[in-house]
């Protein structure tokens, strides 16, 4: 038996080998250099997260347990609610918004010569900190049109189309002929032919009177027409001018608008020369004189970005200006690494450039798209320097986030239970968006 085992039997199994590592490397050398980085994971990452999720089942002061009492005032709270609204919005929007303007530039300088230099431009914010941006839209977004430079552009285009007047304080002194009428001012009695008006006027400081008013004058009387003058009467007290009348240093009120009125319908307007004097036809007899309101209009001021309805959208654009650059960069690569035959071959075929961009560009670009705006949804859930900068005091209860009600609550209001609340509630919110992430990197790691 044993000689026959000698002689032709088969062996039998092997005994199992310990796998080595593509490297070579051995398992406990592995382990050991990964050692510090799993350390530091652990305490950098992993605790903050266990802290959290027990410290949210605390109440504030740290000495009970508060069931689900913190979680509750998430989802109950009117202000934590806004700020989960706004999280919303900034997911939906501004992902959105900065990987379609990124695909834009992207495709649009592939070809021009100086593309790579505004490229560079683009990408330029992304080197200056949140905080530093938030400081230029704060500038950016100021109210008064002589500091912001959007209110500035947007009273620019608004007054080339509907010119501010140059006498919004002005109104009757005492002793006027003018009664206040829709926002205007009315003569008390009709007027008539031959027989000059005065309509004085008052409130206007004299630097801010219009540059190409001159020293007013008294209308003379003319035959068939209605004559007078409009002008700043702001001389008072004895022996130093006349009341109701022109006097030497009082000037005029170019281009103020008068109109005749009878029976409610307007029978004749004028504007007054530059000292202020006027004249109407003889079918202004027996009307009464009016200033429109017009005259007194309010200068426009602007657009209130950082007020309550529209702030969040404004500091969402300040956000698109930081990171489209990065989106376009991205996307750019994707295009460079885009087969060019694929192409060639549908222009060959007759189709134009929206077909091409539309129909190939964008389903080949999709892995690269997916990226930009999974990253970016991932960004704007924590974003915190924008919102705590931009927003001013009175506002920035309407453009709340979570990650700002998070402070708020943890160090301004001394509530760390809810803030823990909160800090997991986000972690739930972004582990839909990593899995995802992580699943279509498996699918591109199988290709």
């Amino acid at each position: 038996m044993a000689s026959a085992a000698a002689a032709g039997a088969p062996p039998g199994p092997a005994a199992p080998r310990a796998r080595k590592s593509v490297t070579g490397t051995r398992r406990a050398v592995a382990v050991l250099f990964l050692l510090p980085a799993l350390v530091l994971l652990g305490a950098l990452v992993v605790y903050p997260i266990g802290y959290s999720v027990v410290r949210s089942f605390g109440t504030n002061s740290g000495h009970g347990f508060a069931g689900l009492d913190n979680y509750k005032t998430v989802f109950t709270d009117d202000g934590i609610l806004t700020a989960l609204k706004n999280n919303v919005i900034w997911v939906v929007f501004a992902p959105a918004v900065s990987t379609a303007l990124g695909l834009i530039f992207a495709v649009l300088t592939e070809r021009v010569r100086w593309g790579t230099a505004f490229k560079l431009v683009v990408f330029m914010p992304m080197a200056i900190s949140m905080l530093a941006a938030g400081i230029i839209f704060r500038l950016v977004y100021d109210q008064d049109p002589g500091k912001g430079v959007a209110n500035a552009a947007w009273v620019s285009v608004h007054d080339t189309f509907a010119q501010s007047s140059a006498f919004p304080m002005a109104h009757p002194g005492r002793e006027s002929p003018l009664v206040p009428q829709s926002g205007g001012f009315v003569t008390r009695a009709a007027v008539h032919t031959g027989q000059p008006v005065t309509l004085p006027l008052v409130g206007v400081a004299p630097d801010k009177m219009p540059g190409d008013a001159h020293r007013a004058a008294a209308a003379h009387a003319e035959p068939g027409k209605v004559t007078g003058t409009t002008w700043q009467d702001f001389t008072r007290g004895k022996g130093v001018g006349r009341l109701g009348a022109p006097d030497p240093g009082e000037l005029g009120y170019p281009g103020m608008r008068i109109e005749a009125v009878k029976d409610g319908k307007v029978v004749a307007s004028t504007k007054a020369a530059a000292d202020g004097t006027f004249t109407l036809p003889a079918a202004a007899d027996g009307a009464r004189l009016r200033l429109p309101a017009g005259n007194f209009r309010e200068p426009y001021n602007g657009v209130e970005w950082l007020g309550p309805s529209l702030v969040t959208p404004a500091i969402i654009g300040a956000y698109v200006w930081m990171w489209a650059g990065f989106a376009m960069v991205l996307i750019a690569a994707g295009l460079a690494g885009m087969p060019r035959e694929l192409l060639e071959a549908a222009r060959v075929d007759g189709a134009n450039e929206w077909q091409v961009f539309r129909r190939i560009t964008v389903p080949l670009l999709a892995p690269v798209l997916a990226v930009v705006a999974v990253t970016l949804m991932i960004n704007v859930l924590k974003v915190f320097d924008l919102v705590y900068i931009i927003a001013p005091g009175s506002s920035q209860d309407d453009a709340n986030v979570l990650a700002l009600e998070l402070y708020r609550r943890g160090f301004a209001e001394g509530q760390p239970g809810v803030a823990s609340a909160i800090a997991v509630f986000l972690l739930v919110l972004v582990i839909p968006v990593m899995l995802f992430n992580i699943r279509r990197l498996r699918r591109e790691v199988r290709r």
